[in-house]
């Protein structure tokens, strides 16, 4: 029997088609009944070989060129694919080594690195760089001791005014640094509460805290930031931190009763000559406003709420007004009655109400603004209570009539002192530190010549002219806390004072007490518009100052990779 004539090339069977496509020589050759249908019978030639067994793609490389070699085995789905021109090879979705560690950089504001990693899904975020604070050697880390310092510190931040993002971003910093990972802060406007889960087979340890007594003191609160920055930056230990706080804790008031019950007296008679009042008028408000805070602290020293504190303090304003009213003299008794409301604002907890609304913390949003609104409420029981009364013993009252030329007032030199007055005033009621209060009241002084300028030169609407005023306010003032590395409500809050809708709220209070309600109403809804014009404008000022500073993220060569969005909206 004849042997079989060679096919093709002259290899075995299966060895010419694994070699024309590529493949090795150990591997196993492909079995007889894997032999194509159009396998010519034997003893009839093979047509002539092409040139190539398959056709080619566009894909191919040229000839000449050397495919590089994988950087996985082959056969691999997730192999990067190679480059067409034999240098560099194309970009992936997903690098071969992975994903690059994010770090934070030290040189950042403790604030911005911890809201940072807040803003990060909690398996995107670093783990703490500094080795677990342990009780005793060889132990594991004194959880429950890191959650009660951390909630310590919180209540403390959140009683003295400070927005709800900054205080979960100071409790996560503190976690973070005494080693605990996956840990989450939750804050509200009464209750803290912080979980820590040592791994995802372990129960979580949550522990929580109550703030039930609030209190202005900002000089505390700088003292706290600084606190926290030392306990992330600098690394001290448990019991060093909690040695801190407890000096926190004891430390006085850097400023007496006294000095308060004077600074508000300032506060009103610096706040009556921005609306046109002269030298009486000055001591006539600064009187007024004097007894309201001696009848004040009685009222808390007897345990009344709040509402009703501001209600008595209200009163001696409007009291001393309606007295220069009834007795016909030349001074302005509405200049009176509007400086003595500039002290009884709540300008601090409107603006962080609007900021928590904006920065996704509705809850203690809403109960801020709710607080607000009683505090306003008690303000306008108090001067209308007076009002009503006054109008009763003469109904024909002129001085009181809202269409007295306060609004005509434009001297601009003396209105900058007195805001310049007035924010330092302001400084001394919220106890700042005394190297916060130049620039508070330089800012302060700053806020009332650009609204000055706006309304005054340019002819702008009060509204936007105060949001612009207020934008510049918390501008500066994000930017000195980011210099000093401290809380930025130093810096804002006493320099919006002379901003604040007293002569506003006045009138709409004294249409009520006259029974034209459509002009109280629309009196009011300037007031609210002016003052929710502040609250957005400090806001958007700290946000842009964010926004044009680089973010504390720095990550390894090959990219960066942005953190979560705070909210989507939908």
């Amino acid at each position: 029997m004849a042997s079989d004539p060679p096919r093709g090339n002259g290899k075995g069977k299966g060895s010419g088609i694994s070699e024309q496509a590529g493949l090795p020589e150990d591997r196993k050759p492909q079995s007889d009944e894997a032999h194509s249908a159009f396998t010519p019978p034997l003893g009839v030639p093979l047509p002539p070989t092409p040139e190539e067994e398959h056709p080619t793609s566009e894909f191919a490389l040229p000839e000449g060129l050397r495919p590089e070699a994988p950087a996985e085995p082959e056969g691999s789905a997730f192999a990067p694919p190679g480059g067409t021109t034999g240098q560099t090879p194309l970009p992936t979705f997903t690098p071969p080594h992975g994903i690059p560690v994010l770090s934070l950089t030290k040189e950042a504001p403790w604030q911005d690195r911890m809201r940072t990693m807040l803003r990060m899904p909690i398996h995107e975020r670093p783990v703490p760089e500094r080795a677990e604070r342990t009780e005793e050697e060889g132990g594991g880390p004194a959880v429950p001791r890191v959650l009660d310092l951390t909630l310590r510190i919180g209540e403390i931040l959140l009683a003295g005014g400070e927005g709800a993002e900054d205080v979960e971003a100071a409790m996560f910093g503190v976690a973070h640094a005494y080693g605990l990972e996956r840990v989450e802060p939750t804050v509200t406007f009464t209750l803290l509460s912080i979980s820590y889960q040592p791994s995802l087979v372990e129960d979580p340890l949550t522990a929580s805290r109550t703030v039930r007594r609030r209190g202005v003191d900002y000089n505390r609160l700088s003292a706290v930031f600084r606190l926290v920055d030392e306990i992330t930056s600098e690394g001290l230990s448990l019991e060093e931190a909690y040695r801190g706080l407890a000096e926190i804790r004891r430390n006085r008031h850097p400023y007496p009763s006294w000095a308060l019950t004077v600074s508000s007296g300032l506060l009103s008679g610096a706040a009556s000559m921005l609306v046109g009042g002269g030298v009486l008028v000055f001591i006539a408000a600064a009187i007024g406003s004097m007894l309201g805070d001696r009848l004040a602290w009685l009222a808390s020293a007897r345990g009344l709420p709040e509402f009703y504190q501001f209600v008595v303090a209200a009163m001696p304003p409007a009291a001393i007004g309606l007295v220069f009213a009834l007795a016909h003299s030349n001074v302005q008794s509405s200049a009176v009655i509007t400086g003595g409301l500039f002290a009884l604002i709540p300008g601090r907890a409107l603006v962080a109400s609007v900021q928590d609304g904006l920065t996704g913390y509705y809850i203690t949003a809403s109960a801020r603004l709710l607080e607000v609104g009683y505090l306003i409420v008690g303000i306008v029981v108090g001067v209308l209570s007076v009002l009503y009364l006054g109008l009763q013993a003469d109904p024909g009252l002129k001085r009181l009539n809202p269409e007295q030329a306060l609004q005509l007032y434009n001297e601009p030199v003396v209105q900058t002192i007195a805001s310049m007055l007035l924010a330092l005033a302001f400084c001394v009621l919220l106890q700042q530190e005394r190297h916060t209060v130049a620039f508070a009241t330089l800012n302060g002084g700053v806020a009332w010549v650009v609204y000055g300028a706006l309304t005054a030169t340019a002819g702008f609407n009060a509204v936007p002219s105060t949001a612009i005023a207020a934008g510049l306010v918390g501008l500066f003032g994000q930017l000195l806390s980011r210099y000093r590395y401290a809380s930025a409500l130093p810096y804002v809050t006493a320099a919006i004072g002379p901003l604040l809708p007293g002569s506003a709220t006045y009138f709409g209070l004294l249409n009520f007490a006259q029974g034209n309600l459509l002009e109280g109403f629309s009196s009011l809804i300037k007031a609210a518009s002016l003052a929710l014009a502040i609250a957005v404008g400090v806001n958007l000022g700290g946000e842009v100052a964010r926004l044009f500073l680089r973010a504390p993220l720095a990550v390894e060569p090959g990219g960066e990779r942005r953190a979560a969005k705070r909210t989507r909206g939908f």
